[in-house]
């Protein structure tokens, strides 16, 4: 008589199971795999910066492959949620510093249903030959749709950002952060898949090839891949150098009130100008081609405000040097998250209004109902900011600087589009006041460091209470700030104009990895069908 592979959907009973000793044991054996699942979905955060262990990654989606596979796809949701939830709750905590727990528990809650979806698609797919392949596909499709929907996505914990310091980070170069993610995670579903298989081998005295190899190419591809992508990384300057300075003001108080004290913050990010302008002055540094302030570095709009106007203008005057000016700015009724180039003596020449903007913090989605819930999310946000529709590209000096404002860098088209408009080095000006001293600031410095490897462009990130850095073209972080202090960071850095791969592919690698997802999962539900056919003559 031979045995058919139960429909997709059900779990395998076809394998032997060892007798508890006790309904007890039976019990916790039953709650093992919801416990694993969450376990590594925390180990998956642990990886994350500003910790350095990157390779924790692996581990976790080999557990989670140990959970999965074999098991139901109604399974696979709640084990593929809580794992969202190990993970997403604590990377995410920062969200609720100054607003308390419920928008951050309502945002990891929601979220971790992308995962969740993704855990029953794994477990559905998991009985296919090179499983590996078709579940990794599956995660990078979830965080596709997670980076899309709802209120045009959300794509901080893409499997991409936490990998600024590990072997995998030239994958960028190849396919941007699907390619990097996909990568990461095939490599851990093949390591569990590589360690059953060395298990049953010891077991039963039989290597089954087709099984070993599937384990072996899943884990070597993603390496082999890495390692032949190295010559992708380069930090040298194709189009001469520039010398950028880099300002960090600081605020008068962390929180949301940190521009409460009317000009306060602007006032601060001029008086560190000067004061390097004096520097200067003295042979103690170098004199800057350009300088880069963060966003809101000017806390009142300076088109509307004479006295913000003369401030701006006495610091471009001292530096001697264009300014990029963060700034919100109201113009034809419309309320704008503005960066603007000051010339030293035209002063504003040019804008860039920031396209990606933030939901709960720069307008509110469902404005009427969530008023009708909770009036104080309507005071906080009481008017929308409008989203601008053009890239941002400053001719400064001579050099094309694209700007990606602060929560954009999480979006691959909003950085790609700055590139492909001419940028020959980019700049992510931010605000991380109103999240303290959380790791927010780390996480999305990280994303800063994946952005220049996939783009091989040098990188700087003016923020206005910290971390401010220059990152070149490879990654590497050459200089940074502290946290809450006012600093300055001058120093020459690679100009390039050629394109990587990722950055002339553009979204082409992520549809083709969601589309070997859809295929996995409709020949898993396909064999399924046959079986449960099958089984029914």
């Amino acid at each position: 008589m031979t045995a058919t592979a139960p429909p997709v959907g059900e779990p395998d009973r076809t394998q032997p199971r060892n007798t508890p000793a006790s309904p007890a044991a039976a019990r916790l054996l039953r709650l093992l795999p919801a416990a694993v699942a969450a376990l590594c979905g925390v180990l998956l955060y642990v990886s994350f910066p500003p910790r350095i262990l990157w390779w924790l990654a692996l581990p976790a989606f080999a557990g989670l492959g140990w959970a999965l596979r074999g098991r139901g796809w109604k399974a696979g949701l709640g084990l593929g949620y809580l794992f969202g939830l190990g993970f997403l709750l604590p990377l995410l905590v920062w969200t609720g510093v100054e607003v308390g727990p419920g928008p951050w528990l309502a945002l990891a809650a929601i979220e971790a249903v992308f995962v969740a979806l993704v855990g029953a698609g794994v477990a559905v797919v998991s009985r296919l030959p090179g499983w590996p392949l078709w579940a990794a596909a599956l995660w990078t499709a979830g965080e596709a749709a997670r980076a899309r929907v709802p209120f045009e996505g959300f794509p901080w914990g893409k499997i991409a950002f936490g990998q600024a310091d590990g072997l995998f980070l030239p994958l960028a170069a190849v396919g941007g952060t699907p390619v990097l993610g996909f990568a990461v995670v095939l490599c851990g579903f093949g390591l569990h898949e590589a360690v059953r298989a060395a298990v049953r081998a010891r077991r039963t005295g039989r290597i089954r090839r087709s099984a070993a190899a599937a384990a072996l190419l899943s884990v070597a591809v993603p390496v082999l891949g890495a390692l032949a992508a190295r010559p992708l990384v380069n930090a040298e300057a194709e189009d001469g150098t520039a010398t950028v300075a880099v300002i960090q003001g600081n605020v008068p108080r962390a929180g949301l009130d940190f521009n409460a004290q009317r000009r306060a913050v602007l006032d601060y990010h001029a008086r560190e100008t000067e004061r390097l302008a004096a520097e200067v002055e003295a042979g103690k540094a170098d004199r800057p081609d350009f300088v880069l302030w963060p966003e809101n570095s000017s806390d009142i709009d300076p088109f509307a405000n004479a006295d913000a106007r003369a401030v701006i203008d006495r610091a471009a005057r001292a530096i001697g040097a264009p300014i990029a000016v963060g700034g919100v700015v109201e113009r034809d009724g419309k309320l704008l998250n503005e960066q603007i180039l000051w010339d030293p003596a035209k002063g504003p020449v040019d804008t860039y209004d920031k396209r990606q903007i933030q939901p709960f913090g720069e307008y509110l989605p469902l404005r009427s109902l969530i008023g009708a819930i909770n009036d104080e999310w309507t005071s906080m946000v009481s008017q929308d900011f409008s989203r601008g529709t053009e890239p941002g590209v400053f001719t400064m000096a001579g050099t094309e600087v694209g700007l990606v404002t602060c929560y954009e860098a999480a979006f691959d088209w909003a950085v790609r589009s700055e590139v492909t408009d001419g940028a020959q080095l980019i700049s992510v000006p931010s605000n991380n006041a109103t999240f303290d001293r959380s790791e927010m600031t780390y996480q999305q410095l990280a994303m800063s460091r994946v952005r220049a490897v996939e783009h091989s462009r040098t990188v700087t990130v003016p923020v206005t209470s910290g971390v401010s850095a220059i990152i070149m073209p490879d990654g590497r972080i050459t200089q940074e700030t502290g946290m809450f202090v006012a600093d300055s960071l001058v120093q020459e850095v690679p100009l390039r104009s050629s394109q990587t791969p990722a950055t002339r592919l553009g979204v082409a690698p992520e549809i083709v990895l969601v589309l070997v997802a859809a295929g996995g999962l409709g020949w898993a539900v396909a064999a399924g069908v046959r079986g449960r056919r099958a089984g029914g003559v």
